[in-house]
């Protein structure tokens, strides 16, 4: 599939992310009564962030820091991590069991992540509607 538009890229990304973030929230809601469980989440902002500054050949959310004398440390240069990072969510009580889920937190990022999916695809339709206004505007001229 070639991509219409470099936005698309990034738009297919984060589908695909948050596809992969509402699977592992599912299975952690499966495994609420399963002994010994973690949770387990996925952070892909980083490598999102990282993809669009390689695509789009900007990388304006980050500062340069200033050095105003020579004796100054350098900056150290960021790595850019491209890949999702997969992570056991702590900070909630484990029951007696070992199991640490708590299906309110469970069933609040659901939530959050469910909006953010869908906040993608509209973005993605208005991304393609652009592409169509322009094929329906050259039609017209002939």
């Amino acid at each position: 599939m070639i991509p219409v538009s470099r936005t698309a890229i990034l738009l297919k990304d984060a589908l695909n992310y948050r596809a992969a973030r509402q699977d592992m929230i599912a299975s952690n809601i499966a495994n609420a009564d399963t002994p010994n469980y973690k949770p387990r989440d996925i952070r892909f902002e980083e490598a999102l962030i990282a993809k669009k500054a390689a695509i789009l050949k900007s990388n304006t959310h980050q500062l340069k820091m200033a050095r105003t004398d020579a004796h100054h440390l350098q900056p150290k240069e960021e790595s850019a991590q491209t890949k999702a990072t997969l992570y056991f969510r702590d900070g909630h009580m484990a029951r007696n069991d070992g199991n640490s889920v708590d299906i309110d937190v469970e069933t609040t990022e659901m939530s959050k992540n469910s909006i953010m999916y869908n906040a993608i695809v509209s973005a993605a339709k208005k991304d393609s509607m652009i592409f169509k206004s322009v094929i329906e505007a050259s039609q017209k001229v002939n």
